[in-house]
């Protein structure tokens, strides 16, 4: 590793606090955060909660969600830290035919402890946020531009969400979609041989089956590549691992926009599970006159941000938000070093 023993030793030492679920915790990570970001955490005017009106809500409205406590806390932290998002989760507003309003998610704990894909009606998953996520979880809604709600295909996008209910969660995809270059992802203590390491996964970047990672050695060395050139493959949307079809959260809500009609023209030449949140963020899908937001919008907040904040202490800073048009083979070779994240155009 670049960083030498040291360096790793004081990265585990910085890390391990981001775990517990305790003060203690959840102030370890916003000071990583901080620190390796740039991130504010401005405090917010209470209430922290806003009274919502779900009229107001349509199907397609992006939720984008940081937890800053206990292990999801902790996992969304180290997630932010190497792909440069400002929010850690994400989930989808859709409405059935009768005109109910549900949130899609990949990502859902059921009643085994599995993380899985669900479909969840509004009051079922605003009262789990609000009452028993110890996560800490501070959500934005981001309403979607009234042109691309025009055309946006409820039916087809609530047919695609239907087809992966109960689904697992896709650790897979959402582990490779930040890498992209062989040197321009890892920000140290971390390397390719590192992340190489602890991965299982190398059969469908291959194009083999059933190799154990012995095997999968001696394929790489015979074929003169190097894990560094396999992890920057870009994931395949259609690919099937050995726990099925799966999807991690934002690839979920951006094959349910390609579902949609979102995308158009460009659906066949992009993979969504290449897609970072901060990826699916800075996309221009979303509303930008404040004035058609509801009124309930960030009420009492003297700053008024270009998304509606519905729960937390801290505002939510989502940077280079709602900016970048789709193109063909969209984010599959970019760059992400901390702390300016800066991408290359078209990359």
């Amino acid at each position: 590793m670049q960083a030498g023993m040291l360096g790793t030793l004081q990265a585990l030492w910085d890390v391990f606090p981001l775990f517990t679920n305790t003060i203690w915790g959840e102030n370890a990570n916003i000071g990583f955060l901080k620190k390796h970001m740039g991130a504010n955490f401005e405090k917010r005017p209470q209430p922290w909660v806003t009274n919502i009106t779900v009229d107001k809500i349509h199907s397609g409205d992006f939720l984008a969600i940081s937890k800053i406590r206990g292990r999801w806390g902790a996992f969304e932290t180290l997630e932010k830290w190497v792909s440069g998002a400002y929010a850690g989760h994400t989930a989808i507003c859709l409405r059935d035919s009768e005109g109910k309003l549900w949130v899609g998610e990949s990502g859902h704990e059921n009643d085994k402890g599995e993380d899985i894909i669900a479909l969840l009606p509004w009051d079922e998953w605003w009262e789990f946020e609000l009452t028993k996520d110890d996560a800490n979880p501070h959500i934005a809604l981001l309403p979607l531009h009234p042109d691309i709600r025009a055309k946006f295909n409820e039916t087809a996008a609530w047919e695609y969400a239907r087809s992966m209910d109960g689904m697992p969660y896709g650790y897979h995809n959402m582990i490779f979609s930040w890498i992209d270059t062989i040197d321009g992802n890892y920000p140290p203590p971390l390397d390719a041989h590192l992340v190489a390491s602890v991965m299982t996964v190398w059969n469908q970047r291959l194009g083999t089956e059933g190799l154990e990672l012995p095997d999968i050695l001696v394929e790489v060395d015979k074929r003169g590549s190097s894990f560094a050139e396999l992890l920057t493959n870009p994931e395949k949307d259609d690919w099937v691992y050995n726990d099925g079809k799966s999807t991690s959260c934002i690839a979920f809500v951006l094959e349910v926009y390609k579902e949609a009609g979102l995308f158009s023209p460009f659906t066949d030449s992009i993979e969504f599970t290449e897609f970072t949140i901060k990826d699916a963020y800075t996309l221009r899908f979303f509303e930008t006159n404040s004035s058609r937001f509801p009124g309930w919008c960030n009420d009492g907040d003297n700053v008024k941000l270009p998304f509606c904040q519905i729960k937390g202490k801290y505002r939510m800073e989502l940077p280079e938000y709602n900016t970048i048009d789709p193109y063909p083979h969209m984010n599959e070779r970019c760059p992400s070093l901390p702390p300016k994240y800066s991408r290359t155009q078209n990359c």
